[in-house]
């Protein structure tokens, strides 16, 4: 059995010491690489295109870009997925022998080398979406058996054990570890003014919850600032989309009900633009008003966002 040749440094990631236990002789990039590959990939996009005859389409060109590679993450998963499938079969038909035992580890070792090849896509994404939002100011956000006998074989173990981390991890990973704070604003509140109330809103809730995750639908205006400012804090988003396809005209509604499924400690909502003389509708946005309803009818805090006294 053979693994990469590495010599680990207190600068290596855990991505790079999963991807240095794959049992493949050829070198792998490292995580800062494939991060400065991905901050290359934009930035040389960038600067071809501003102030020339392209830079009209210049958001589809980067979004585009950072979505193949969010592609390609979710097409590495889904063989990573397949190995998988195969692994429980073999487990669940394992009849002893060493070719059963081979195959085995092998299909581990598709699905180890499969997960790494994932994340390194999600690297790369990460990085080119955060130099697009550095360069414009615009958030990228993803659309969207019973067995005989009792010995068991090194491979079979490792199997279990992997199956069960892969799922333990993917359950983790959807989980906020703190508390959750729901916000819903209005798509034609992004003003100078709007933008900075709702920092100073989204600021305080950090100050009293500093684990706080944030859920909103993403949608555009309002909840696209506030997805900024979770990512410029590195807090964790959690989206409830609506739904249009399903609910229609209820789908922004229905994605408050999800909202307030998850028990958010606290609800922050902007139902009107602070600056209503520059272009919104006079009409409070709806759905921001629901979710002030919702909180209090369950009891939980809202705060409205409002102009600065003065």
């Amino acid at each position: 059995m053979t693994f990469s040749l590495h010599a680990f440094s207190s600068a290596d990631t855990a991505f790079d010491i999963q991807a240095a236990a794959l049992e493949d002789i050829r070198p792998h990039p490292t995580e800062a690489s494939l991060i400065q590959l991905g901050q290359a990939l934009m930035t040389e996009l960038v600067d071809l295109i501003t102030d020339t005859a392209l830079e009209d389409v210049q958001t589809i060109l980067a979004e585009s870009l950072i979505g193949a590679f969010h592609s390609a993450s979710g097409r590495i998963s889904r063989d990573a997925d397949r190995a998988r499938d195969r692994m429980r079969q073999l487990d669940r038909d394992f009849d002893g022998s060493e070719l059963a035992d081979t195959e085995l580890q092998a299909a581990s070792r598709e699905a180890r080398a499969a997960d790494v090849a994932a994340t390194a896509a999600e690297l790369i994404r990460d990085a080119a979406a955060q130099t697009w939002t550095v360069a414009s100011g615009e958030v990228w956000t993803a659309w969207r058996g019973g067995r005989r006998g009792t010995r068991l074989t090194a491979a079979q173990i490792e199997a279990r054990d992997l199956l069960r981390a892969v799922e333990e991890q993917r359950r983790e990973a959807r989980r906020p570890k703190g508390p959750i704070v729901a916000f819903r604003g209005a798509p034609f509140a992004d003003s100078g003014e709007d933008a900075g109330r709702i920092f100073d809103a989204l600021n305080w809730a950090r100050e009293q919850w500093p684990d706080m995750a944030l859920a909103t639908t993403g949608a555009k205006g309002a909840e696209k600032l506030a997805i900024r400012w979770a990512r410029q804090k590195d807090v964790v988003l959690v989206l409830a989309r609506a739904d249009f396809d399903r609910h229609g005209k209820a789908a922004p509604f229905r994605a408050n009900d999800e909202m307030m499924a998850l028990s958010p400690v606290c609800c922050l909502s902007l139902s009107q633009s602070l600056r209503p003389g520059e272009g919104g509708p006079a009409k409070p946005f709806g759905p921001a008003l629901n979710i002030g309803q919702q909180a209090r009818a369950r009891g939980v805090r809202h705060l409205a966002i409002r102009a600065r006294s003065g």
